[in-house]
């Protein structure tokens, strides 16, 4: 049986067309956002965005950086060291007796000559011992006199009448004459210790220099064995500083002071930032520390004015040699790469070049360049990390017309 009644259509004929939109919709979405993507990282492969004043082909926005020229000159070679002020002489000053202390006949930090006395002590005891030591010797001599009379008298005996003496009687008495005189020069040697003994109760300064501050009072007892003494004189003027310097350092310093040549040294203080002394190198260690691979060097100071002081911490320079007519750069031009140091030149068209560079010694905010670099040129001392080989470049308080653009100077772009 026929019927005009047309069967419903299927429910996934109905959701089929707004299924295939929504498909399609999603794969353009995708496409614009991947061109999207890839646009933005070219720009940031590049460097740049293009500039609007610039459209060089494959030229980004210039980036600011500070420059400065290779200048030439004289470049001193310095060596730097850590190093402790010493005193050329100290002395502590002992008493060379026991005794009590009499007097003391200084003042703490004054100025003394070698000999002056600087304290006593009580002298009566090595007086007493001086008058015995005399005594003794006086008796003794006599002893000897008398024995040498009696020599004469039997050697008279004998040429007289040989049978009244015998012969061994006045051998007996040569041997006992020989006895005084060994007995009376043991005496005249302990006369002379009690005198010098009595002189060292005079407490006298070995050295010129300052007194420091008083070890002992008057009243104390002293006496050898006391290791403080009496008082510590240091001399000042001249004084020397002990430095080290690395050994790799050492060839060249020895290479001109065997040559007769009176190096320079400079004392600064501990923040290097004062200029204490100058003086000269007066010797060099004969060993190097193995532990510290090191030498000990001595340099000596007229120090007048006293600014160095012993066990003082100072930074020494000693100049080696002086370097004429070198190329300098600045030391924060000098970058550091896989194949050793270069440097970012500015070539005339306003843009950077890789420059491999050979270079000398270095100080301060200075370096010398041996090879890749003459006098005049210009070279990247600042924002060289966001450079590259040909990278185009503007320097401060500088305008330039942008680089293939063929228009006049434009403002100086102050965006970095």
């Amino acid at each position: 049986m026929s019927s005009d009644i047309t069967a419903p259509r299927p429910r996934q004929d109905l959701l089929r067309p707004p299924l295939r939109r929504y498909l399609a919709g999603a794969a353009l979405a995708l496409f614009l956002g991947g061109g999207f993507i890839y646009g933005y990282s070219a720009v940031f492969r590049n460097g740049a965005a293009p500039s609007a004043a610039g459209k060089g082909p494959g030229r980004g926005q210039a980036t600011r950086v500070a420059a400065a020229e290779i200048s030439q000159g004289s470049f001193p070679v310095v060596l730097s060291g850590l190093g402790t002020v010493t005193p050329s002489a100290t002395a502590i000053v002992k008493t060379r007796i026991s005794g009590h202390l009499v007097e003391v006949n200084f003042k703490e930090s004054q100025y003394v000559k070698a000999g002056d006395e600087l304290a006593s002590v009580d002298p009566r005891p090595y007086q007493l011992a001086l008058a015995q030591a005399e005594g003794q010797l006086q008796k003794d001599q006599a002893l000897l006199q008398n024995a040498e009379r009696d020599l004469a008298r039997y050697e008279a005996l004998i040429r007289k009448m040989k049978d009244v003496i015998s012969g061994q009687q006045v051998d007996t008495q040569r041997a006992l004459i020989n006895q005084y005189k060994g007995t009376v020069a043991i005496d005249r040697a302990l006369v002379d210790q009690a005198r010098l003994n009595l002189a060292y109760c005079k407490i006298v300064s070995p050295i010129d220099g300052r007194v420091g501050l008083r070890q002992v009072d008057q009243g104390n007892y002293v006496q050898p064995g006391d290791a403080s003494g009496v008082a510590v004189v240091t001399r000042l003027s001249p004084i020397t500083v002990v430095f080290t310097l690395p050994e790799s350092r050492l060839p060249a310093v020895l290479k001109k002071a065997r040559a007769g040549e009176k190096l320079t040294v400079v004392a600064y203080d501990h923040e290097r930032v004062t200029e204490l002394a100058r003086g000269h190198l007066i010797a060099v260690d004969n060993q190097i520390d193995a532990s510290s691979g090191t030498v000990k060097l001595r340099a000596e100071f007229p120090n007048e004015d006293e600014r160095l002081f012993p066990n003082q911490f100072v930074n020494a320079d000693l100049l080696v040699e002086t370097l004429h007519d070198v190329a300098l750069a600045p030391s924060a031009a000098v970058q550091q790469g896989a194949k050793g140091p270069f440097v970012y030149a500015i070539k005339d068209d306003a843009t950077v070049q890789t420059r491999a560079v050979k270079l000398g010694p270095s100080g301060g905010e200075q370096v010398v360049v041996l090879e890749g670099l003459n006098p005049g040129e210009k070279v990247v001392v600042e924002g060289a990390d966001r450079l590259r080989e040909g990278a185009a470049i503007s320097l401060p308080g500088a305008e330039r017309a942008p680089v293939g653009s063929g228009r006049g100077p434009v403002a100086k772009n102050d965006a970095s």
